[in-house]
């Protein structure tokens, strides 16, 4: 009887609303039903991609209209209960049922970006509608739209989430924890999101079988399915061209894809490239100087394995790989003395992932997977042939992980994690003898278990409660991070969420200044010694409404974070006295708003965003808080685009105001540069306009190619914005201290060219 409940109270619907589609995108027309009778449809993206639904004008039930779906497409839709339908083939009886990550507001900011019950927010690439100044689903720069998520340097890879720094994000590529995750030093997402299939996007009440990082979490991956037919795709911007293939080995038993990408810029540099690079090389003596070359690319590829052992078994292994070369030469003809810049930055990603079925209710995945990272950076001086010096720079990381977890009829799930990381860094100056200015080499083994327990069962009520406890091996300590979600339904349209969660981090990034002006990839990746360098640990408690009805949509979310452990270095890592790291601690508060609007073809939204970072270390600012440095006090983001069947447009419009700074006093008699307080000034307001267009095509009525174009105008008024002001030098003894000031991109096109099928 409990079984026949469900069919029992949808056969029984009174709603009968107008139901009309004219040629619609299958996913829209879904998108449609869920508002006309107030359901959730959850689908895999195979089954509906590139369909398209035309029915009649007329009133329906439920029911009806999915009995008219079910033939028109192919599918079948499972009722779950009152409000919720899954989607499967139409021939399969059964459905491998996972957890239904509820979803609390559909098209978050556009179709292709929804918020779920847990707090996450999940992206979809190749449903994702145009975003202002993207032609290109960018993995990294799409997360930036969302509030409280920004970026001060204008790069995909500096991403600030709720006042945190870009190496307390936890990156993870098909189960593989990613150490270099940009192009372009970091204006481009290294990931290809003509492959991604979803990102899974955690900023509070994060699920305890994530650890590592205190931010955030960027869960992305390609698809687990087996492919039916060959898929292939290419194409290029004006940045990089790039090609895709994906097909079944054995028919649905295994399939493979493969991707490629690579940029051209050896053989023809477009303007894109151009701008890009005066943005990346400023204060460089790449662009200082005449007689600079410089050989520059980048690529990355990717290999998916799927394989079905039986219904009940599937396995899945991932390869990664992204590589970065700059080699830049300069020639001194007045002292006939020769420079060399050299840097090579690669990260390899290897991930083989088991999913088990016991039965209908215990369910089983197992994950093992390798990330080898590796920066080499080499800065050579020459007189007439012979080497005067050389600067070495190098950091390295060997992360091996094995993790198992089971699922317990959807709702607990029980899991043990380790990790073994191994990581080191030198600074060697070679002049007659080498110098070692610093270095490390440290190992850490991590054991971790972690449990969770999610309720969805209530309508007014539900929640997540988790734990994690993380032991460090080399440290002898022992971290426990509880974890918590309250979703409080206060009616169909409104919703209170809160969360709390305490996170720990062992390994992150420290800033080390060197000899040469191209201190590009400055940034270098340490462990935690439990002394020196203490483990970061993370305080979060966040209280925020949801409310949505008749196409508006609000979010509204208050957070404090205490982040304790973090370190600084002085400016430069020379020190007579050899201190060189300072311990200290954060006070975070902040407030995110969102608010959107739909208007048929028309989608408009807005977002703002406060933040406030209270910094201490010992022995600066007479032990006394100060402003931190990666504070963005006020920020906004507004949007509008325009979307038919073939053509879409986005304009988009940023505003924050600008990086804290330190002020500084030169001395006219010798330009000796002094330091006054500490972040007590502030960069002018950051603002600029965006634009992108993208039109889609067949190529024919009958044949399968599709087609897009796009094209882009990134600062479309071409403000010149300060984006920060840095202190550079005092490496060596006497060593002056240079002021640096770096702007933003001009404006700057792009365009895009695609096929696939």
């Amino acid at each position: 009887m409990f079984l026949f409940l469900p069919f029992i109270a949808f056969s029984q619907e009174p709603v009968t609303p107008l139901i009309h589609f004219d040629n619609v995108e299958a996913a829209n027309a879904i998108i449609t039903l869920e508002k006309a009778y107030n359901v959730k449809i959850s689908y895999p993206n195979k089954l509906i991609d590139g369909k398209t639904v035309s029915l009649e004008e007329k009133k329906r039930t439920l029911n009806e209209t999915l009995d008219e779906l079910s033939s028109l497409l192919n599918i079948h839709f499972k009722i779950i209960n009152q409000r919720y339908i899954v989607v499967n083939k139409a021939e399969e009886e059964t459905f491998n049922y996972q957890q239904l990550n509820t979803v609390i507001i559909n098209e978050y900011l556009t179709r292709g970006i929804s918020k779920n019950m847990d707090a996450t927010y999940k992206i979809q690439p190749k449903q994702l509608d145009i975003l202002p100044g993207l032609i290109e689903a960018d993995v990294l720069v799409s997360l930036q739209e969302l509030p409280g998520v920004i970026s001060p340097n204008e790069t995909a890879t500096g991403l600030s989430v709720r006042g945190g720094t870009p190496d307390q994000n936890h990156i993870i590529w098909d189960g593989i924890t990613m150490y270099h995750s940009g192009h372009l030093f970091g204006m481009i997402s290294s990931f290809n999101p003509n492959i991604t299939q979803n990102i899974t996007f955690y900023n509070k009440g994060t699920n305890p079988r994530f650890g590592e990082r205190i931010s955030s979490v960027v869960d992305i991956s390609t698809s687990n399915d087996i492919t039916e037919k060959i898929n292939m795709g290419f194409g290029f911007n004006g940045i990089s061209a790039d090609a895709f293939f994906e097909t079944p080995i054995i028919p649905n038993k295994l399939s493979v894809l493969v991707a490629y990408r690579k940029s051209y810029e050896n053989l023809f540099e477009t303007n894109t490239f151009k701008k890009m690079e005066q943005k990346v090389f400023q204060n460089s003596s790449i662009l200082d100087n005449e007689t600079s070359e410089e050989n520059f690319h980048f690529k990355d590829y990717n290999v998916k394995l799927n394989y079905k052992l039986n219904s009940n078994n599937t396995l899945s292994g991932s390869l990664i790989h992204i590589d970065n070369d700059l080699l830049h030469d300069y020639q001194d003809f007045n002292n006939n003395i020769f420079y060399q810049d050299y840097i090579d930055t690669e990260n390899n990603g290897y991930s083989l992932n088991w999913n088990k079925n016991w039965n209908s209710n215990v369910k089983q995945t197992t994950k093992v997977s390798f990330s080898d990272y590796m920066l080499q950076y080499d800065f050579v001086t020459e007189e007439d042939n012979t080497q005067l010096s050389k600067f070495d720079k190098e950091n390295k990381i060997r992360d091996f992980d094995f993790s198992t977890e089971l699922s317990l009829h959807n709702t607990l799930s029980l899991g043990y994690q380790t990790s073994f990381k191994h990581v080191g860094y030198s600074f060697v100056e070679t002049t007659d003898s080498p110098i070692v200015l610093d270095q490390n080499d440290s190992k850490i083994n991590t054991h971790a278990l972690f449990a969770n327990y999610s309720n969805r069962q209530s309508k007014s009520f539900n929640f997540d409660i988790g734990m994690r406890a993380n032991y460090y091996r080399q440290l002898n300590t022992l971290r426990l991070e509880p974890r918590l979600l309250i979703v409080k339904n206060i009616n169909d349209n409104l919703k209170i969420q809160a969360s709390g969660e305490i996170k720990n981090q062992v390994i992150y990034q420290i800033d080390e200044t060197v000899y040469s002006d191209l201190s590009l990839e400055n940034k270098l990746w340490r462990l935690s010694d439990g002394k020196e360098a203490p483990i970061l640990n993370s305080n979060h408690l966040s209280l925020g409404a949801l409310y949505h009805k008749n196409g508006w949509s609000f979010d509204f979310d208050s957070y404090y974070k205490k982040v304790t452990g973090i370190s600084s270095l002085p400016l430069g890592f020379y020190n007579e006295d050899d201190t060189k790291y300072l311990k200290g601690e954060q006070n975070i508060y902040g407030l995110d708003f969102y608010t959107k609007k739909d208007f048929k073809s028309i989608k408009t939204w807005i977002s703002y965003s406060i933040n406030q970072i209270d910094a201490r270390f010992d022995g600066i600012n007479n032990n006394r808080y100060f402003t931190a440095s990666n504070e963005i006090a006020h920020a906004i983001s507004a949007s509008i685009s325009y979307k038919t069947k073939k053509l879409q447009v986005a304009l988009g419009w940023k505003w924050h105001t600008g990086k804290p700074y330190t002020l500084s006093t030169v001395n006219p008699n010798d330009d000796d540069v002094s330091l006054v307080g500490v972040n007590t000034e502030r960069l002018p307001n950051y603002h600029r306009l965006d634009l992108s267009s993208v039109y889609n095509f067949w190529f024919s009525k009958k044949s399968d190619i599709k087609g897009k174009v796009g094209l882009s105008i990134w600062n479309l008024y071409n403000q010149k914005n300060h984006l920060s002001r840095e202190y550079t030098g005092n490496n060596i003894a006497d060593d002056p201290v240079v002021i640096q000031d770096y702007y933003s991109l001009n404006l700057t096109p792009n365009f895009l060219f695609r096929m696939y099928w």
